[in-house]
C-alpha cells in the first residue's frame, strides 16, 4: 500500500511537470487602450528566453509558449505589460500610453515602429495642432507653426505679387524649397508658384501648408536635420510630417472670429488727405469654420475620417503718420483678402479580421481665392499708365479718361489708382496604398500619391493703357505643377540582433509636370502707337501736351504671360534606398541610410547619413548625426519664363526672365542647372530630469553648395557685355534679361533649445514651454559665370548687395518663445512671449540697382547714406483664456500681439524722403511679427 501511495505522488508530480511544460499556440491582437488603434511592431518576448515575436500592421501576433511562461509586451511610448500564460490561446492586449504629453512617439526620421521623441538620434518637434490653433487669432497652419517651433520661420508678404497669396516658410534660415513636407509619411507636392518679384526666397518654390485643413491634422512632426539620404530631394533643412486624424465616432469643430485693432498705423485713425485706402477701426476681419468627424468602417479597426474648413478674411491697411512722407508708392499698403475652402479625408480598412493586410487612402481638395492691391499708379509720375482720349494735334492735348470706381483724386488734384491682383489657386491630392506583413515578418507598403497645384492670375480694376478704359479685368495666365510618386517599402525588426535591428529598403518612382499658360492678349500686348504727355492733369481732366511717349501696354498689375512664355515640361526620378537602425545595446543606437537617385534632366546623385544616440544615463541621451544631401533644381526653376513690358526713357522695353535652356541663358554663359549639394552635421542632447520635464539642446551645421537663385537684370545696350549675349538679346527684341543659376554657396550654423515642463495634479494643469533658435549664415562664394565675371559691375549685377542681404535675412539671428499655460476645472489662461531678433535689409538705392545702395539725405542732397533698414529686436505678447461652457463646448478669447508691437519703420535714417524704396512699398518690410498690430479673437470649440 505504501508503494502505491509513493507511485501516485510521483505520477502527480510527473503530470504537473508535463502540464507546465506543455507548449500551446497563442494568437491575439495588441491595441492602444485609449482609442483601440491596432499597434504594429510591438515586441512580445518570453521572459528569460530568446524567442519572441512582433505584431503585424493590424496589431495581430502569434507565438508558441509553455503554460506558466511569462511574456513581456513592450512598445515605445507605452507602459510595459507582463502576462502569465494560462490555458487561454487567444489574447487581446491593450497597452497604456505613457508620458504622451511630454514624450510622444514620432514616426518621421525612422522606418521602424517609431521612437519617443527624446530617444531619437536627431531632434524632432511635435506640435499638437488643436492645442496651438484654438487659443489664437492665427488661422493658417504656417502662421501657427511660426510661434510653435524654434527654427520655423515665416513672414507674411505684402506688395510682392503672387507671394502675397501663398505663405511659404523655412527651417533653420534656409530656402522654402529646402524643406520636405510629408503627409502620413508620404511626399507632398509643391506649389506651382515660384517667387520672382518682391520677396525673400526669390527664385524658390515650396509647399503650401495652408492648403491642408487644420481640422484634419492630429499633430505635426518637424525633423530638424538633413534627411536627403532617407527621403530624397528637398530635405536639406529638414522634414515636416503632417499626421492626419484617425478618430471615429467623435466630432470636433470650432468657429472663430478675429480682427486687427491698430490705432497707431491704421489710416482710419488719422487724417490722410484722401491719400490712402482704409477699412474701418477693425480691419482684417476673419471668420473660420472647422469640423472633423470619423466613421467606423467594418469590425476590424477600419476608419474613415473626414475634415473640412472655410476661412474668409478681409484686407488690412497700414501707413505711417508723421515720421515718413506721404506714401504715394503704395497707397493701399497692407495684407490682401482671402477666401479659402477645403476638405481632407483619411481612411484605412483591413481586409479581414485575420488578415495582416489593409488598404489605406487619404487626400483632399482646397480652393483659395485671394485679392491684394498692387503698387499705386500716380498720374504725375507715370501718365503713360493711364487711359486717355485720342491726342488732338490741333489743340495739342488729350483728355484723361477718369473712371470713378477705380481712380481717386486727392485734395491736391493728384489722380491715382491701385490695381488689384487676384489669384485662383486649386490644389488637389490623392494617396492610396496597400500594406501588410509577409509570412517571414517583413512589413511592406505599396503606395501611390498624386498631387496637383494650379495657380492662376487675374488683374482687376486696372487698365491696359494702350487699349483704353473699356476693359478693366484681365486674365493674366498662370502655371500648374503635377507630381505623382509611387513607393514600395519593406522593413523588418530583428529582435534577436543586439537589442534590436530594424532594416528597411525600398524604391521610388516620381513623375513631375510643369506648365505655364499664357494670359489673354490684352493682358500683355501693347496696342497701336498712342501718345500721352508727361506733364500734369488739371481738375477739369485736360492733359496738356509737353512731351510724349508710348502708352504702356499690358495689364497694369501683374503683366500677363505671353505665348512665348508657354511651357510644358516634365521629368522622371527613380530612387532606391537602404536604411538601418541598430540598437547595439539598449543604450547605444546607430542609424545609417544610403539613397541613390537618377533624374531624367540632370542625372545621378547619391547621399549618405549616419546618426547615433547614446544613453549616458536612463534620463540623459547624447545624440548626433552627419549626412550629405541634395535638392534637385525644380521644374519651376528650370523652365520658368516671363516676358513683360516696361517703359523707360520714352522707349518700350521687353524684360525677359529666361529659362535655363534658352538661347539667352546660353549666350550669357549660364550653366545648366544642377543639384544643390549639402553637408549637414548636428550634435546635441535630450535630458529628462523628471517625467514632467524635458530639455533638448541641439547644435547644427549646414553647408550648401550651388544654391539656385534668380540673378539681376542685364542690359542689352551694355557695351561691356559679351557681344554674343547682347546680339542675342537684340535679335530677340529683349532689352533686359535675368536668369536662374546655381549662384551661391552658404553656411548656416546654429543651436536650438527646447525646455518643456508639463505638470498635472487633481483638476489642474500647468505647462511651460520655452523654445529658442540662434542661427548665423554666411555667404561663402558667389558663382558668377565666366562671361559675366569680367567686370565688377557685372559681378555685382549677377547677385547684388541687396539680394545677398535678403538671403542672409531669411530668418532673424535670434528667435525665442515662452508659453505659459494654466488650467483648473473648466477655466484656462495662458500667455506667449515671442522674441524676434534684429533683421537688416537693404533698399534699392538712388539708382535702383541695389549695388552698394546709397540715397541722398533730407538735409543735403549732396550727402548720401546707405539705403539700409535696421529692424531691431522685438517682443510680441499673446494672452488668451478659455472656459468650458458645457461638456461639449469651450469658449476661447484673447489677443495676439496684445501690446500692439510693430517692426521699426523701414527707411534709411536721415533720408526719410527715400522711404518706401523697398519690396513692399510700405513703411515696413515683411519681417518679424508683421505689420498689422494687435489681433483680437474669439472662438467656440465643439467636442462630442
Amino acid at each position: 500500500m505504501r508503494y502505491i501511495k509513493i507511485l501516485s505522488v510521483l505520477l502527480l508530480i510527473t503530470l504537473s511537470i508535463s502540464l507546465k511544460a506543455q507548449t500551446i499556440h497563442i494568437t491575439g491582437k495588441v491595441s492602444d487602450a485609449t482609442n483601440n488603434t491596432p499597434l504594429s511592431n510591438v515586441s512580445i518576448k518570453i521572459k528569460g528566453a530568446t524567442n519572441g515575436t512582433i505584431t503585424a500592421s493590424d496589431g495581430s501576433f502569434s507565438l508558441s509558449a509553455n503554460i506558466g511562461n511569462v511574456i513581456e509586451i513592450t512598445y515605445v511610448g507605452y507602459s510595459m505589460q507582463t502576462m502569465k500564460i494560462g490555458s487561454e490561446t487567444v489574447l487581446n492586449i491593450q497597452l497604456q500610453p505613457e508620458f504622451t504629453e511630454l514624450n510622444p512617439v514620432v514616426m518621421v526620421g525612422t522606418r521602424s515602429a517609431g521612437r519617443i521623441k527624446t530617444e531619437t538620434p536627431v531632434p524632432v518637434d511635435v506640435v499638437n495642432v488643436s492645442r496651438n490653433t484654438l487659443p489664437t487669432a492665427r488661422m493658417g497652419i504656417t502662421d501657427v507653426l511660426n510661434y510653435a517651433a524654434p527654427s520655423f520661420n515665416y513672414n507674411k508678404q505684402s506688395g510682392s505679387d503672387g507671394a502675397d497669396h501663398i505663405d511659404l516658410a523655412t527651417l533653420r534660415g534656409l530656402g522654402p524649397d529646402q524643406t520636405l513636407v510629408l503627409i502620413n509619411g508620404k511626399r507632398r507636392h509643391q506649389t506651382a508658384f515660384i517667387a520672382v518679384f518682391g520677396t525673400r526666397g526669390r527664385g524658390n518654390s515650396g509647399t503650401d501648408l495652408n492648403a491642408i485643413p487644420g481640422s484634419s491634422i492630429d499633430h505635426i512632426e518637424i525633423l530638424r536635420d538633413g534627411a536627403s539620404a532617407q527621403y530624397g530631394s528637398d530635405a536639406i533643412a529638414g522634414v515636416i510630417n503632417i499626421v492626419l486624424k484617425k478618430d471615429v465616432n467623435h466630432f470636433t469643430g470650432n468657429i472663430g472670429w478675429s480682427g486687427y485693432y491698430d490705432k497707431k498705423y491704421n489710416p482710419h485713425f488719422f487724417d490722410d488727405n484722401n491719400e490712402y485706402y482704409k477699412h474701418g477701426e477693425i480691419d482684417g476681419n476673419a471668420i473660420d469654420v472647422n469640423a472633423n468627424y470619423g466613421f467606423k468602417v467594418g469590425n476590424n479597426g477600419g476608419y474613415f475620417n473626414l475634415a473640412g474648413s472655410l476661412v474668409s478674411n478681409g484686407k488690412t491697411f497700414r501707413q505711417d503718420n508723421g515720421t515718413l512722407p506721404i506714401n504715394s508708392v503704395r497707397r493701399a499698403n497692407g495684407d490682401g483678402s482671402m477666401t479659402d475652402a477645403g476638405g481632407m479625408f483619411n481612411a484605412e480598412i483591413p481586409f479581414s479580421a485575420s488578415s495582416k493586410t489593409s488598404f489605406y487612402a487619404f487626400g483632399g481638395y482646397n480652393y483659395n481665392y485671394s485679392n491684394s492691391y498692387a503698387f499705386t499708379r500716380n498720374f504725375s509720375a507715370r501718365p503713360d499708365r493711364f487711359p486717355t482720349g485720342d491726342y488732338d494735334a490741333s489743340t495739342n492735348s488729350a483728355p484723361i479718361i477718369f473712371v470713378p470706381d477705380i481712380m481717386k483724386q486727392n485734395k491736391d488734384g493728384e489722380t491715382y489708382y491701385n490695381p488689384i491682383i487676384q489669384t485662383h489657386i486649386n490644389d488637389a491630392s490623392l494617396a492610396a496604398g496597400i500594406k501588410g506583413t509577409t509570412g517571414g515578418g517583413w512589413d511592406w507598403d505599396l503606395s501611390n500619391v498624386i498631387g496637383n497645384n494650379d495657380f492662376h492670375f487675374y488683374g482687376d480694376k486696372t487698365f491696359n493703357a494702350s487699349l483704353g478704359a473699356g476693359k478693366t479685368h484681365f486674365d493674366d495666365g498662370g502655371f500648374s505643377f503635377l507630381q505623382n510618386t509611387t513607393n514600395l517599402n519593406f522593413s523588418k525588426k530583428f529582435a534577436g540582433v543586439g537589442a534590436g535591428l530594424n532594416l528597411a529598403f525600398g524604391a521610388e518612382l516620381r513623375y513631375e509636370d510643369y506648365k505655364i499658360k499664357s494670359g489673354e492678349e490684352a493682358s500683355y500686348k501693347t496696342y497701336g502707337s498712342a501718345y500721352v504727355s508727361i506733364d500734369s492733369v488739371f481738375n477739369d481732366g485736360t492733359l496738356e501736351e509737353v512731351d510724349t511717349t508710348f502708352k504702356a501696354g499690358g495689364s497694369q498689375d501683374f503683366p500677363g504671360y505671353q505665348p512665348n512664355d508657354v511651357v510644358n515640361a516634365h521629368r522622371t526620378d527613380v530612387a532606391g534606398y537602404v536604411d538601418a537602425e541598430f540598437d547595439i545595446t539598449k543604450a547605444f543606437l546607430l542609424e545609417g541610410a544610403i539613397r541613390a537617385e537618377h533624374y531624367s534632366d540632370f542625372g545621378f546623385t547619391s547621399n549618405y547619413k549616419l546618426a547615433m544616440r547614446y544613453k549616458i544615463t536612463p534620463t540623459f541621451n547624447l545624440r548626433g548625426s552627419a549626412s550629405t544631401g541634395f535638392r534637385a533644381p525644380s521644374l519651376q526653376q528650370i523652365n520658368y519664363s516671363s516676358t513683360f513690358t516696361t517703359v523707360q526713357g520714352g522707349t518700350i522695353a521687353e524684360v525677359k526672365i529666361a529659362p535655363n535652356y534658352s538661347e539667352i541663358a546660353k549666350s550669357a554663359g549660364i550653366p545648366k542647372l544642377t543639384q544643390e549639394k549639402s553637408v549637414t552635421a548636428s550634435l546635441g542632447f535630450a535630458f529628462t530630469p523628471t517625467k514632467e520635464f524635458t530639455i533638448t539642446v541641439d547644435g547644427y551645421y549646414v553647408h550648401i553648395k550651388d544654391r539656385v537663385v534668380l540673378s539681376g537684370q542685364f542690359d542689352a545696350t551694355d557695351p561691356t557685355l559679351d557681344p554674343a549675349l547682347t546680339s542675342t538679346l537684340q535679335s530677340l527684341h529683349v532689352a533686359l534679361a535675368q536668369f536662374f543659376a546655381n549662384a551661391v554657396n552658404t553656411t548656416n550654423t546654429g543651436i536650438d533649445l527646447v525646455f518643456d515642463y508639463n505638470h498635472r495634479w487633481s483638476t489642474q494643469h500647468f505647462r511651460t514651454l520655452f523654445t529658442a533658435n540662434f542661427q548665423h549664415m554666411t555667404i561663402d562664394q558667389i558663382n558668377v559665370p565666366a562671361k559675366l565675371n569680367d567686370t565688377k559691375e557685372h559681378q555685382e549685377t549677377f547677385l547684388s548687395d541687396r539680394e545677398q542681404k535678403f538671403i542672409l535675412a531669411s530668418a532673424p539671428n535670434v528667435k525665442a518663445s515662452l508659453n505659459l499655460d494654466y488650467g483648473m476645472n473648466k477655466f484656462g489662461i495662458g500667455t506667449r512671449f515671442t522674441y524676434f531678433g534684429k533683421v537688416t535689409i537693404l533698399g534699392y538705392g538712388e539708382d535702383g540697382l541695389g549695388i552698394n545702395p546709397m540715397v541722398p539725405t533730407d538735409a543735403d542732397p549732396n550727402v548720401t547714406v546707405p539705403d539700409q533698414y535696421n529692424y531691431g529686436g522685438k517682443m510680441v505678447t499673446d494672452l488668451y483664456a478659455s472656459y468650458q461652457l458645457c461638456k461639449t463646448a469651450t469658449l476661447f478669447i484673447g489677443a495676439d500681439n496684445l501690446l500692439n508691437v510693430h517692426p521699426d519703420l523701414g527707411y534709411a535714417h536721415g533720408a526719410a524722403g527715400w522711404a518706401f524704396n523697398n519690396e513692399t512699398g510700405g513703411p515696413f518690410d515683411a519681417v518679424q511679427m508683421g505689420q498689422n498690430g494687435i489681433h483680437f479673437f474669439a472662438r467656440l470649440g465643439i467636442n462630442f
